[in-house]
């Protein structure tokens, strides 16, 4: 280990650090000319279908077959993963009569591929070849040819499927993306799919869902201060709504609390009008979470009173927001 050490130096570390990334750079750009009718016809198809997406693949393809299937499942487009090692072993009952089947293979000639390939053909599905040798045995019996060839490895020997893969992550972000438009999959779509993420949460979460309507911080407009207080620090939201007649007139934070005290040292005479905040923040219940999360911030205020139909039903504090995941 010292021996290593001795002879480690940042300069290597970063040089090779950039020329990974200039490798990987350079095919993904090199991409845009592999874009051709065959990504046509594949996301035709896949739309006119009433199957779903199988992808395959063995090795690193198999990595990165999952997260494809990941993508896609997330964004309209019904897909499972099958291993290529495992499919001649009882899994190719996976695939159904209308399944769309992609194979992802660097060389396309593996002999797992080379064996599962005719059976694919047999079964009548539609083949895709997500593969980096467009001659090679799965490209010419494919019926669509999605091309990730490349240059080189980021491996300086050439071997470790680095940039390859890259280009193969990148095809299934293309493919994904391109469904997603074409089915006019919109931000509600995705919440569904999402729904315990913070992502999705943004999407759907409504004040109403995070407010506590059952015994919300309030005080009259004439309540002393010392009631105050005790309501403030009861309720454990840092802040209290002022109530006259049943509508809300106010709010009183913990910094109104402690700006008071600086001025006063007898505070027993004094009411919750004396130091209240008339023009209190508000939002509807049916507000979204966002929404509500994004004004908090702009305001530099901790707590959002809700209301419904303007009747004053409970406060959120900024915490709940950070406990979501929305801030």
């Amino acid at each position: 280990m010292r021996q290593i050490e001795a002879l480690l130096h940042y300069s290597d570390i970063k040089n090779w650090a950039l020329e990974t990334i200039d490798t990987e750079v350079s095919a993904v750009s090199r991409m845009r000319e592999l874009i051709d009718e065959n990504l046509f016809e594949v996301v035709k198809t896949i739309l006119e279908g009433d199957g779903r997406v199988v992808i395959t693949g063995i090795g690193k393809s198999a990595a990165i077959a999952n997260k494809i299937v990941a993508t896609l499942n997330s964004t309209g487009t019904p897909s499972i993963f099958m291993h290529a090692a495992d499919a001649v072993h009882g899994d190719l009952g996976i695939i159904q009569t209308n399944d769309v089947v992609i194979c992802l293979s660097k060389s396309g000639n593996t002999p797992e591929i080379k064996v599962l390939v005719p059976l694919l053909r047999s079964s009548g599905n539609c083949l895709v070849a997500m593969v980096g040798d467009k001659s090679s045995f799965l490209g010419q019996h494919a019926d669509y040819i999605l091309d990730v060839s490349v240059d080189k490895e980021a491996c300086p020997h050439n071997l470790a499927p680095t940039t390859s893969t890259t280009m193969q992550l990148v095809m299934g972000d293309v493919l994904a993306i391109c469904l997603l438009n074409a089915r006019g999959f919109t931000s509600s779509d995705f919440a569904r799919f999402h729904p315990g993420g913070s992502l999705g949460k943004r999407l759907y979460l409504r004040l109403n869902d995070m407010v506590d309507r059952s015994n919300p911080p309030k005080v009259d407009v004439n309540e002393r201060v010392p009631k105050v207080i005790m309501e403030i620090t009861a309720k454990r939201l840092g802040a209290t709504a002022v109530m006259e007649n049943g509508k809300l007139v106010g709010v009183i934070t913990d910094g109104d609390i402690r700006r008071m005290l600086e001025k006063s040292n007898d505070i027993s005479s004094l009411k919750a009008s004396d130091i209240m905040g008339k023009d209190p923040v508000t939002m509807e219940s049916d507000a979204m979470a966002r929404d509500a999360a994004k004004l908090l911030t702009e305001k530099k205020i901790s707590q959002m009173i809700v209301v419904e139909d303007g009747t004053y039903i409970g406060m959120c504090h900024i915490h709940e927001f950070h406990k979501e995941g929305i801030l």
